[in-house]
């Protein structure tokens, strides 16, 4: 009897987040401990798992928490080192020499710019680096969090070098015997040739769905941004929004056709910038008329504003521009050459681990979980701080201008812990849920089986439903892909769909779950202090997360029988 309703049991965990962050709008500092302690009863009443196992789960869940908060510290120290150096200032004012509408600034450095990120370093790196120069830019904090939230769909599936590609689904498919199989009869000579053409379904998908991601962040920011609140606003430039958008995914996919999942996001994006900037610089499809701005800050809702001040002044005149881009060269350069698997310098600085022996933390105190090694000068913390040594030395900053960075830094740091203590852990006592005395496979896994007995021959319509969820949850497009990829493989074939469409669905749905993702928003606002208002972002940022899964699940009931 109980195994009937688990499915719906497996859900209160998300269900606590959707009531107390996103419809009674509550911090996630006061929500995430709830949804925590709602997870804990679920795992410990109904799933009957170990108070060791909750225990072992949430202990992993605060490693990962810490490596969070240093990615963060390294995102907030380097914006705080360009403010005191004045190298902001000077950011701000190329990009109004390019153009000073918004509109467009907004499409070059969240949509394009952070794509690039995305394709070098994932895991919510954008957020960390193009919220607190939008912020810079002049845009309100929280039109600035939303904006580079949005993004974080289109080029995700093939963030990290395409890691969610080659480790999530590839780690989720691999040892299984009926991959194997099904490689043999399409006449391929290892499974791990799927990986290719799934990846190219996936871009596809995303060329469809994400070619509309750029017009979507410019309207939402006229409409909640914008002095006359209007969408219109926004739709004024849908010819050079489709234009930039088109500028990226065009090219995404001919990468995914013609080198594979490693690359799409990286070089699709960097062409996209190589097309947009001189189009915008010289009003390629641009609106005649004013140039489209916020109102003066004195008048903008006060829960717009961050703790982080976009009041630059001028630009010094002895820092070039150059210069001030420099430490953000610095930071793609490190995050390329640490990614990209043909130079081995990022299998160089995994050597570097805590613990060095990974046999420590594996199966934690006799339960099924495993803590993963910290590998600090892998992380995009440590490429941060370097950037911000670079910052200081380039730009010659005095003592004290570095001392009032690193103490604005450390303050804001802490405002961000309280919400990340708690969600992280939440989201591993809900994944690491398996081996309970109960007998029932982890609370993510129950769920997806509860939507496919009801779904049956309209899964592919569901299957970037669950991706999203899992990376709602998870936080991570790679994990959710991890964790549902042989399943939607499984359910494909049982009901006679095609299964590398029905994975690349799952892949595109985990993409599009970072939009609502908790503790991606968390680490958004954090940057820019705009700690408390997470829950109004998701309610923006769900939108287009259900439009998403919406066009690629129609697609998918066409494509996944064919």
């Amino acid at each position: 009897m109980f195994e009937t309703f688990a499915p719906l049991l497996s859900l209160t965990p998300i269900i606590a987040v959707a009531i107390f962050l996103v419809a009674l709008r509550w911090p996630a500092a006061k929500a995430m401990p709830l949804a925590y302690l709602t997870a804990v009863a679920v795992a410990l009443l109904f799933w009957k798992l170990s108070v060791l196992q909750v225990f072992a789960a949430s202990l992993k869940g605060l490693v990962i928490t810490c490596t969070l908060l240093y990615i963060i510290f390294g995102a907030i120290l380097l914006l705080n080192m360009l403010s005191e150096s004045g190298g902001l200032a000077v950011i701000r004012q190329g990009f109004t020499n390019i153009t000073p509408d918004r509109r467009v600034q907004v499409i070059i450095v969240a949509w394009l710019f952070g794509s690039f990120i995305e394709g070098s370093a994932g895991f919510g790196t954008p957020a960390a680096v193009c919220v607190p120069l939008l912020v810079a830019l002049g845009f309100p904090a929280k039109s600035a969090v939303i904006s580079g939230m949005l993004i974080q769909c289109t080029p995700v599936s093939f963030g990290a070098v395409g890691t969610p590609i080659l480790v999530g689904v590839g780690t989720g498919l691999s040892d299984q015997q009926e991959v194997v199989d099904y490689a043999t009869q399409l006449g391929l000579t290892s499974w791990e040739q799927l990986l290719p053409m799934i990846g190219l379904r996936v871009a596809a998908l995303h060329a469809v769905a994400g070619s509309m991601i750029p017009l979507l962040v410019v309207a939402i920011m006229t409409r909640f941004f914008g002095k006359e609140r209007r969408f219109s606003d926004g739709l004024k430039i849908w010819k050079f929004a489709i234009f930039a958008s088109l500028s990226m995914t065009i090219p995404y996919v001919a990468i995914a056709a013609t080198l594979g999942p490693e690359f799409p996001s990286l070089l699709g994006s960097l062409v996209g910038l190589a097309i947009v900037v001189p189009a915008a610089k010289k009003g390629f499809l641009l609106p005649q008329g004013k140039p489209w701005d916020f109102e003066s800050k004195s008048v903008w809702d006060a829960s717009w504003n961050g703790t982080i001040s976009s009041e630059l002044g001028e630009p010094p005149a002895n820092l070039p521009l150059w210069k001030a881009w420099f430490p953000y060269l610095v930071i793609a350069l490190l995050l390329v050459a640490t990614r990209l698997p043909v130079l081995h310098l990022g299998q160089l600085i995994k050597l570097v681990a805590v613990p060095w022996d990974s046999t420590l933390t594996e199966n934690l105190f006799g339960t099924p979980v495993t803590i993963k090694p910290v590998q600090p000068l892998y992380l995009p913390g440590t490429v941060f701080l370097v950037a911000s040594l670079v910052t200081v030395f380039l730009h010659r900053m005095s003592r004290a201008a570095v001392g009032r960075a690193v103490r604005r830094s450390s303050r804001m740091l802490v405002s961000a812990s309280v919400a990340l203590l708690f969600a992280v852990p939440m989201v591993q006592v809900f994944l690491n849920s398996e081996q309970g005395a109960a007998g029932l496979d982890s609370m993510p896994t129950v769920l997806a089986e509860g939507v496919a007995s009801l779904a049956g021959q309209a899964w592919p319509a569901f299957s970037a439903m669950i991706g999203g969820l899992g990376a709602f949850v998870a936080g991570s497009n790679t994990i959710s892909n991890m964790t549902f990829a042989f399943f939607q493989f499984g359910v494909a074939e049982r009901i006679g769909a095609n299964p590398i469409w029905v994975v690349a669905l799952q892949a595109v749905g985990g993409a599009a779950g970072n939009v609502i993702c908790v503790h991606n928003v968390v680490s958004a606002c954090a940057v820019v202090g705009l700690v408390g208002r997470e829950g109004d972002v998701i309610r923006i940022t769900g939108f287009v997360f259900l439009y998403y899964i919406l066009v690629t699940g129609i697609l998918g009931m066409c494509l996944a029988w064919t």
